[in-house]
């Protein structure tokens, strides 16, 4: 999948991934990007100069706002949509919990098997009897019905890093009238992904943006927008924040903004440097270090490379003794539903892989 449409991408600021490695000074043996992505220096910075501004008691309320809009546009321009089409979140499960309660009363939503909770829970738990329908990831599409109302689904699954063909689930989809609402929290920072493909993209930049938690997105298509009510409107959903302070009489964004939460502050001034990296770099180079490093580990490890390939990389691992002798040769990886997990980004090279190989006997 590649950008499309919409805001302009970032003046890119390197020249590739090799010299945006020096954006991070750690991530040797560091395989998990997958679990929580590590900060930048510049985010590094930035937040410990807001909190010595802050602590000396010159906090910089404008220089938050500035933090929390530059990384709106940021994100549009990863998934190429422009910032009018994306609101700001806390969580994954709040903005799909805002999905949930625009569908219709015991509408069928469907997601794989296994599906991260944030995106499955909210649905089940709805309050509005929607019935909630698994399939396997490989044959989503094949289980899309007349009734289905929603596919909601994460690009690359959590668990075991499956890849889905979202061109198949989506134009199954779209043969029924169907939405589609992708959780891309695994994906935006090595697999490209472009909003205009689905009704809805969800994601949490902790991970693969190297964000720190709580600072999270939702970018929509207009149409889909309509549909939606601002449950969460606060302060930050009027059409200027700064005049919707108090009261009830207020007039909210005539955009995506008015399904803004409350913005993080703290979290969105490490946020924004750490977005602006990602957004300046070629999300193709990305994708093919990311995957290179992946596949040269699969191969040396004899698994099976996948259809379709992943960042992240899994296998049996029942009673966790992989995940032990990785943790035993200083090299953090993490495991899930009965997997080891290991995960290669940008502040990976070669030298990560051979670690882990070694480490495992291999």
């Amino acid at each position: 999948m590649a950008h499309s449409g919409g805001m302009p991408t970032a003046t890119p600021l390197l020249a590739g991934v090799h010299p945006a490695r020096r954006a991070f000074a750690g991530g040797r043996g560091y395989l998990a990007a997958c679990t929580v992505g590590l900060p930048t220096r510049a985010t590094r910075e930035a937040m410990i100069a807001d909190l010595d501004a802050a602590t000396a008691g010159r906090p910089d309320i404008g220089a938050y706002s500035w933090a929390v809009e530059r990384s709106r546009a940021h994100f549009a321009a990863l998934v190429g949509t422009t910032a009018d089409r994306v609101a700001i979140s806390s969580q994954a499960s709040v903005a799909a919990a805002l999905i949930a309660a625009a569908l219709p009363e015991g509408a069928e939503v469907l997601v794989p098997e296994g599906e991260f909770s944030s995106i499955a829970l909210p649905f089940v738990h709805s309050g509005r009897g929607l019935r909630v329908r698994t399939a396997p990831l490989n044959s989503l599409a094949d289980a899309v019905g007349a009734d289905t109302a929603l596919v909601a689904f994460s690009i690359v699954q959590s668990a075991t890093g499956e890849v889905a063909d979202e061109g198949e689930i989506v134009a199954a989809a779209r043969r029924v009238g169907a939405r589609t609402l992708c959780d891309a929290t695994q994906a935006v920072g090595w697999l490209p992904v472009a909003a205009s493909v689905f009704d809805a993209v969800i994601c949490h930049a902790y991970k693969w943006l190297c964000a720190p938690r709580g600072v999270s997105f939702l970018a929509l298509s207009a149409d889909f927008a309509d549909e939606l009510r601002p449950l969460h409107a606060g302060w930050y959903a009027g059409e200027d924040p700064w005049a919707s302070c108090y009261g009830h009489d207020v007039s909210l964004a005539s955009d995506a903004r008015r399904f803004d939460v409350s913005p993080a502050w703290q979290a969105f001034v490490g946020a924004e440097p750490a977005l602006a990296l990602f957004a300046a770099l070629d999300p193709q180079e990305l994708h093919a270090h990311a995957i290179g490093l992946a596949t040269s580990f699969r191969e040396r490890m004899g698994l099976v490379l996948p259809e379709r390939p992943s960042a992240i990389v899994t296998w049996a691992d029942s009673d966790g003794c992989e995940v032990a002798r990785l943790t035993a040769a200083g090299i953090t990886a993490s495991g899930r539903a009965g997997r080891a997990r290991v995960a290669f980004h940008v502040f990976n090279d070669d030298a990560d892989v051979d670690l882990a190989v070694r480490a495992l006997g291999r």
